[in-house]
């Protein structure tokens, strides 16, 4: 993710087709380090977002109104008098910096006309807000930066506003092809940090773009390349560079299933195996990409109690499973001590009393065999005691067995609540799992506990999927849903589909009442298995990950006697190996 200058030159060119001409109206900071500008321009009002926040330096367009304080801070309060009813002559970006200066015209006390510049500064940890006057001294910042701070540039009210020179960086609008190779192409760094360590403007991401594009390594050293070689990147730079002069943006996002990964004021040729999402708008794509980043942040953050009860609970059960396998391994040997006690009643008669050991014919392989004695008690106690031995190993077998088969069921139940964790998309869902765990011990009931659960389970509901040929597909979120799903939503004829051996989520396919489905084409059973792939346990994301995939109609799944919820049997299936890519599919809002 980057917020590069091809970005702000992609927003600039936006903010000026749509707020050139127009007056702020309002101005609100309802964060300690953001704006929020309200617009009116050809009869239509606009809200512009400018954030000079550390961690997410943000500026677009929104549709969301954030009321700020109930008392206006001092730099709020300062652009008010100073900004109040301004009207915006120009936006503009300085060379391809991550910058933008909204150049604005007011009357001051006198009903004089006068100039001022509000300056956004999109550089991370550095990123600032600053007003400036005509003469472009700073009249205050939203951060003040002292020498102490900074010894290359004050941020100061009556400091002089520049912009800190960059060395051995070249504006990538006046670049020259001799520039390129007596400059950029000369320097020990590899192709991608030739570049965007190079030119203003350029992220890593792009700069990867641009090698990609020319088919070179973006690792290797741009002089171990030919000249050939070298020739091509330019050209491919030269190529993009030409669309960004004449403003040929298409801002994309691409996603890897709901979770954004990318965006991009121009289409990138970097990621083949995600989904691709265009826009026309660069503040559109913002709004939505750091909606959905907020989201998923948001959820993350309110499922980590969760989540650490489950990593709690995962690992000591995964202890006790470790320590009950080595229990087991060490009773592999009864069946030898029940053995030695046959034989010594069988041939102990012949031994003298007091030797260590005895050798004697194994009549179960034909094979002799020395069994150790005990010479301090008679031999024939000797069986006696090798038959006690194998008593209390076969009872610990048996009991160490059970004890497993329960622990690697409580492993297989957590696991699925951790898979339905990592697909929870809202807080209904992260609800619904808060009951299980409670339900099942893991939590503490708390008050009503029975009733809030009752809500959560009606509030959340299954993924609705459409198939490429139109069959419904649902998904459950988490076991309640699975239960749910297959065994009062689903009719006897629907085809039911599960990732093989793995926690995941149950997935139906809805036979549209089609006798025994003989008419629902592979495709849709398809579908139906890149769903049981993609929401479960084995899936990295990538959406080539390879999967196999158990499918059997409905009528043939069982419950068990005591299962937990999500678990099911079936003694007869098909099978399938399928890819997690689900773009093609169409999720439906219920």
């Amino acid at each position: 993710m980057a917020f590069d200058g091809f970005m702000v030159a992609g927003l600039v060119q936006e903010l000026n087709a749509v707020l050139t001409g127009g007056r702020i109206q309002k101005i609100a900071q309802p964060e300690r380090d953001a704006l929020l500008l309200t617009i009116k321009n050809n009869g239509a009002q606009h809200r512009l977002l400018l954030s000079a926040s550390a961690s997410l330096p943000l500026l677009y367009l929104t549709k969301d109104n954030r009321p700020g304080p109930a008392t206006a801070p001092g730099f709020c309060m300062l652009l008010r008098k100073h900004l109040g009813s301004a009207r915006i002559l120009s936006i503009t970006q300085p060379g391809l910096e991550r910058i933008v200066r909204l150049e604005l015209e007011h009357l001051n006390e006198l009903g004089d006309v006068c100039r001022k510049y509000l300056i956004l500064e999109l550089m991370g940890k550095h990123s600032n807000l600053i007003l400036c006057d005509e003469n472009e001294r700073i009249l205050d910042a939203i951060k003040h930066i002292s020498g102490l701070v900074s010894s290359v540039r004050e941020v100061l009210p009556g400091r002089d506003y520049f912009i800190p020179i960059q060395e051995n960086r070249f504006d990538p609008y006046t670049l020259t092809e001799e520039q390129f190779f007596t400059q950029i192409a000369a320097r020990p760094l590899s192709c991608c940090k030739a570049i965007y360590q190079s030119l203003t403007g350029f992220s890593p991401c792009m700069a990867n773009h641009v090698c990609h594009q020319a088919s070179v390594d973006a690792d290797a050293p741009i002089a171990s390349l030919t000249e050939g070689e070298q020739l091509h990147l330019y050209r491919n730079l030269e190529r993009l560079l030409t669309d960004l002069k004449e403003g040929r943006f298409a801002p994309v996002i691409y996603y890897r299933g709901q979770e954004p990964v990318e965006f991009s004021a121009m289409p990138l040729s970097l990621y083949p195996d995600l989904t691709e999402t265009s826009y026309t708008s660069v503040s559109l794509l913002l709004e939505d990409y750091y909606g959905a980043k907020e989201k998923l942040t948001r959820i993350r953050q309110k499922s980590s109690d969760l989540r650490r009860v489950l990593s709690t609970a995962l690992e000591r059960n995964r202890k006790k499973a470790d320590l009950q396998e080595k229990q087991l391994r060490d009773t592999e040997k009864r069946d030898k001590y029940k053995v030695y006690g046959e034989l010594i009643t069988t041939y102990g008669y012949q031994v003298e009393q007091g030797v260590p050991s005895m050798t004697v014919l194994n009549y179960y392989d034909n094979q002799e065999i020395t069994i150790p004695l005990d010479p301090e008690i008679p031999v024939m106690d000797n069986a006696k005691k090798y038959f006690d031995r194998y008593s209390k190993l076969k009872r610990t077998f048996e009991a160490v067995t059970k004890q497993l088969a329960e622990t690697r069921e409580e492993i297989a139940h957590l696991e699925s609540i951790s898979n339905s964790l990592e697909i929870a998309s809202k807080e209904e869902d992260l609800a619904q799992i808060k009951a299980e765990l409670t339900d099942y011990g893991y939590l503490r009931h708390k008050g009503s506990h029975t009733k809030n659960q009752k809500k959560a389970r009606i509030s959340s509901r299954p993924f609705h999927y459409l198939s490429q040929d139109g069959y419904h597909l649902y998904v459950g979120k988490n076991n309640y849903q699975n239960d749910e799903l297959t065994f009062q939503f689903a009719s006897g004829g629907d085809w039911w589909f599960h990732a093989k051996g793995i926690a995941g989520s149950h997935v139906i396919l809805k036979t549209n009442s089609q006798a025994d489905g003989q008419d629902i084409p592979d495709r849709a059973f398809e579908d139906a298995a890149r769903l049981a792939a993609y929401y479960s346990s084995a899936r990295t994301g990538s959406g080539s990950d390879k999967i196999e995939v158990d499918y059997v109609e409905k009528k043939q799944v069982k419950k068990p006697s005591g299962g937990k919820p999500g678990f099911v049997v079936y003694y007869t299936n098909y099978s399938m190996v399928m890819d997690t890519d689900i773009s093609e599919l169409t999720l439906l809002e219920d």
